[in-house]
């Protein structure tokens, strides 16, 4: 681009605050899409752990036919074709879980505390025949679905994805109003000059190609800056939450095509930017030169 082309549109010092415009919207598109990436593979590792997982409590009041009772249903449950894995609920377990609420007195093995079941079925299998042989043993039996517990949050999950699919959006029809409204103030500032253009043969076409490649150029230098404080971010907080140990958290993990997808953005952001500049300098000078 020559120094001729530059001057079309102002420049301070080197860089424009378009420049930085664009840094900081691409900056923040590219948070927006991660968070929303993240989230999407987090409620599908939900799902996958939760999916086949229930949880058998059998009650009883004499501990001896509590543990016969578990002791049947463990065999049943073992021959099912639909169950991958069944383990009884180790007593000490349970008491652990029980002391915050009942301290000491949980480890007595003459308390009234069911005998759980933890139950893993085979992938894509149907819980109804494993719920009603349970159910054929005693009636007085429970079988919880771990993925119904956990639907409120699976829940909001998928909200937190499509909010940030929608920040996403808003964001670059931000970036597309900022550039038009830039490219609009350009024509304004230099209307005498486009005026003499046209008089000496330029067309709209090579009008606009000038102030698309200046565009074009803050487009991208912002995106290297944006794209780069992004990904520092994104590393910051992957450490985070990896310290954190929970395994919730630890699934707002990126994938090989979120990483994909967040790397095809810049360019995109760049060709947004450029062809809202070309569409918004070519219409106005159709409608008033």
């Amino acid at each position: 681009m020559s120094g001729a082309d530059r001057r079309v549109l102002d420049e301070a010092g080197g860089l424009r605050a378009m420049t930085w415009v664009m840094a900081i919207m691409l900056f923040l598109t590219l948070l927006a899409a991660a968070l929303g990436l993240g989230t999407r593979q987090s409620a599908r590792a939900l799902e996958r752990q939760l999916a086949g997982r229930l949880t058998v409590q059998l009650v009883a009041g004499d501990p001896a036919t509590r543990d016969a009772l578990a002791a049947r249903t463990l065999v049943v449950l073992r021959r099912l074709p639909a169950v991958r894995h069944a383990g009884a609920v180790n007593r000490a377990e349970l008491a652990r879980l029980l002391e915050p609420w009942l301290g000491s007195a949980g480890a007595d093995a003459d308390l009234p505390v069911p005998a759980m079941i933890d139950v893993d079925l085979a992938a894509d299998a149907d819980p109804a025949p494993v719920i009603a042989a349970v159910r054929r043993l005693s009636t007085s039996a429970r079988v919880d679905r771990h993925q119904r517990w956990m639907s409120p949050v699976s829940g909001f999950l998928d909200t937190l994805t499509w909010l940030a699919l929608a920040l996403v959006a808003l964001m670059l029809a931000a970036t597309a109003a900022v550039v038009m409204l830039a490219a609009r103030a350009g024509l304004d500032t230099h209307r005498a000059t486009i005026e003499v253009m046209h008089m000496l043969g330029s067309t709209d076409v090579q009008v606009a190609r000038l102030f698309q490649r200046r565009i074009a150029l803050d487009a991208a230098l912002g995106g290297v800056a944006g794209g780069a404080a992004a990904l520092a971010v994104l590393v910051f907080l992957g450490g985070k939450l990896g310290a954190l140990g929970s395994e919730l958290l630890g699934g707002i993990t990126l994938a090989a095509g979120d990483w994909v997808i967040l790397v095809l953005l810049p360019p995109g952001f760049v060709l947004l930017a450029t062809l809202a500049a070309r569409t918004t300098v070519v219409g106005a000078l159709r409608r008033s030169l």
